[in-house]
């Protein structure tokens, strides 16, 4: 292993990068909230600064990816449409098979120039966590509880509320609900044999409803809807902890342009037919290694690393500084109130990494389809 690499495995290393993450989102978290002011007086200034406060954050996390683990990320598109990406309002449709898919769709938004305004359809539980959480409450990220007889109207209310958005985004949304798992998958399977649906090896079936409410309150203001389906090359188990430890991934990612029916059910049978395509690109790439397009590599921008530098430097110097007069001082006690600190951060980090791993996913998916079958 070379000197860079056994750095990039230290804790200490992990714990730094967390710490100027953590510190920087909650400070960012803070002047977030003084934006509010601007809201009933220009709601589009608004918007624009908190895109650009919201970039301060997501960046970090696409920076690890970037630039500290150096992850390879080639995209196969029609070259007619890559020119389009960035500069149009977009539906993204992504599969949820890996822990760090979340970090890869960033990756592509921040490539494409639209990783600060980006969307999501979120679950609610994820508006209380802190600099992630928080931040997407001051982007207008549509969050949902999972049951659509309460979501339903809240849920079209925020939608239409990105009809005058001035900034380009993506609306990120992962159609299954959850991430993929053996167990998930085989009870989905079964809804999808008691529903008279074709079966997919690869996928959960989709959930319908809420992309069909997104595509027609969005209709007017999203130019198309993009497929992507995402793989690691290898049979690579990418992680968070991975990435942090530096460790390279390849990544590909499929995108084309899609047109969608205007009804609810046309959506639905739409929707579907799209899963069973994308059943069969998952196939084709397993047995091929490659997706059936023309291979992009998007070219990586330096302003992810440009803004971690920024706060490395800014809150660096005053921890170093912070430490070297603990240890001048002699105090036991501010030692081991250090050491404390130390240990609950280690804790804290772990959690962190630990909300994205499949194993600790949520059990929705599992509970929910059998309920469906009754």
């Amino acid at each position: 292993m070379d000197i860079v690499g056994f750095l990039k495995s230290q804790f200490i290393c992990h714990l730094l990068i967390c710490y100027i993450f953590i510190v920087s989102g909650l400070i960012i978290n803070f002047i977030q909230l003084f934006t509010l002011i601007l809201w009933p007086i220009n709601k589009q200034l608004f918007r624009r600064i908190n895109c650009r406060l919201a970039y301060c954050i997501s960046s970090q996390m696409v920076m690890l990816l970037e630039w500290w683990s150096g992850t390879d990320c080639t995209l196969y598109t029609d070259p007619e449409s890559y020119p389009k990406y960035g500069k149009e309002n977009a539906i993204v449709i992504l599969n949820h098979n890996f822990e760090i898919d979340f970090l890869c769709g960033w990756n592509f938004c921040e490539r494409f120039g639209v990783l600060g305004s980006s969307k999501v359809l979120a679950k609610k539980e994820l508006s209380y966590m802190p600099i992630i959480g928080w931040m997407w409450y001051f982007l207008e990220i549509v969050f949902c509880k999972r049951k659509w007889e309460e979501d339903r109207k809240t849920v079209m209310q925020k939608l239409l509320n990105l009809r005058d958005y001035p900034e380009n985004f993506w609306f990120l949304i992962h159609c299954e609900g959850t991430r993929f798992t053996e167990q998930k998958h085989q009870i989905s399977m079964q809804v999808a044999e008691a529903k008279g649906l074709p079966k997919l090896k690869y996928h959960l079936l989709p959930r319908t409803k809420g992309f069909a409410v997104t595509v027609q309150c969005l209709r007017n203001v999203v130019s198309a809807v993009y497929d992507s389906t995402l793989n690691f090359r290898n049979n690579e188990n990418p992680t968070l902890l991975g990435v942090l430890n530096g460790k390279k991934y390849h990544a590909d990612l499929r995108i084309p342009l899609e047109e969608v029916p205007e009804d609810e059910q046309g959506c639905s049978d739409w929707l579907h037919k799209l899963y069973q395509e994308k059943d069969a690109f998952q196939e084709e790439y397993y047995r091929t290694g490659a997706y059936p397009a023309v291979p992009i590599v998007p070219p990586r921008r330096p302003w992810t690393l440009l803004n971690w530098l920024f706060w490395a430097l800014l809150l660096l110097y005053p921890l170093f500084k912070l430490l070297i007069n603990m240890v001048n001082s002699g105090s036991s006690l501010t030692l081991a109130s250090f050491g404390f600190v130390i240990v609950m951060a280690s804790v804290g980090v772990r959690w962190m990494i630990g909300v994205t791993e499949i194993n600790k996913g949520s059990t929705y998916g599992n509970n929910d389809n059998k309920q469906k079958r009754k």
